[in-house]
């Protein structure tokens, strides 16, 4: 049950920061997006990762860290990228498949599911995408149906999903090996600031605008509370995890057609009802 209520947590958490940033994207752009996020995350770990108890970290696990980082980053970098010229009902789904591929590569890593439990995980992960499916003619008028920038935003949105799963199945090692989820957070942060951040700080092209102010803030906080629910779900069982947890797509379709007024098709309706059944039945065979 703890892998559920976490990795649902995480889905919460990732959907409003992925609301969050593709709104402040168009603000401000996506590389100075990331390296606030990547700041207003660090600036939120440190202490609790300081406070925390945590087995120790050896050169194995400092590299699985460094690696989570580079993961993360990366991932966040093209996803925003992608939402910067995209729709979030064709990135989020798509970015989502991180999941299903970070929970295929655990089985194959040797972690054991039932099949029922399996079952379930592959119905959650069709409806997460089916939750965010947009047919491409819906809006060809606008810059987002263009069709070359359509194939852009696939392109990067798909990129991002490969990236993120890495880190997935990473994040959910180290905190089966007792890791806190504080420091899995600052490795993350740590990676993205460096990377990110202070080179553009550097450059004088952090840029930040005030109506993106709040937005990155709620990214950069929701961010580091969904992967830390994340890696506390995943240390129980990735598998679920990484599904569970790509539910933020659903979530953010759903989302975006309320407050941005994006289209939600029967595809999108029969998905969201899909994982609602799918989540239910996962709670009842591990409640």
């Amino acid at each position: 049950m703890l892998a559920i209520v976490g990795a649902l947590g995480a889905a919460l958490s990732w959907a409003i920061a992925t609301l969050a940033s593709s709104r402040s994207s168009r603000m401000i752009g996506p590389p100075s997006v990331i390296g606030w996020v990547m700041v207003v995350g660090l600036a939120a770990s440190m202490l609790p990762a300081l406070l925390s108890t945590s087995a120790p970290i050896g050169p194995r696990e400092l590299v699985e860290l460094l690696l989570i980082g580079a993961s993360y980053t990366s991932g966040l970098l093209l996803t925003y990228a992608g939402l910067a010229i995209g729709r979030v009902s064709i990135v989020a789904p798509i970015v989502a498949t991180e999941g299903a591929v970070a929970a295929i590569a655990s089985v194959a890593l040797g972690e054991a599911l039932s099949p029922a439990t399996a079952l379930v995980l592959a119905v959650i992960a069709a409806g997460i995408v089916m939750a965010a499916f947009e047919r491409s003619g819906d809006e060809s008028s606008s810059a987002a149906g263009d069709p070359a920038t359509q194939r852009r935003t696939v392109l990067l949105a798909l990129a991002a999903a490969a990236a993120f799963s890495v880190g997935l199945v990473l994040a959910g090692k180290v905190g089966a090996a007792g890791i806190s989820p504080a420091w899995v957070i600052v490795a993350g942060r740590g990676t993205g600031a460096l990377a990110v951040a202070l080179p553009l700080a550097l450059r004088g092209r952090l840029r930040l605008a005030r109506p993106a102010v709040p937005l990155v803030i709620v990214a950069g906080l929701l961010e580091a509370l969904g992967s830390g629910l994340y890696v506390i779900a995943a240390s129980v069982g990735i598998a679920t995890a990484a599904v569970l947890s790509s539910q933020f797509a659903a979530i953010a379709a759903v989302a975006a057609f309320v407050l941005f007024g994006e289209r939600l098709q029967r595809v999108q309706v029969l998905g969201v009802t899909l994982v609602a059944i799918g989540v239910t039945a996962l709670s009842a065979i591990h409640g």
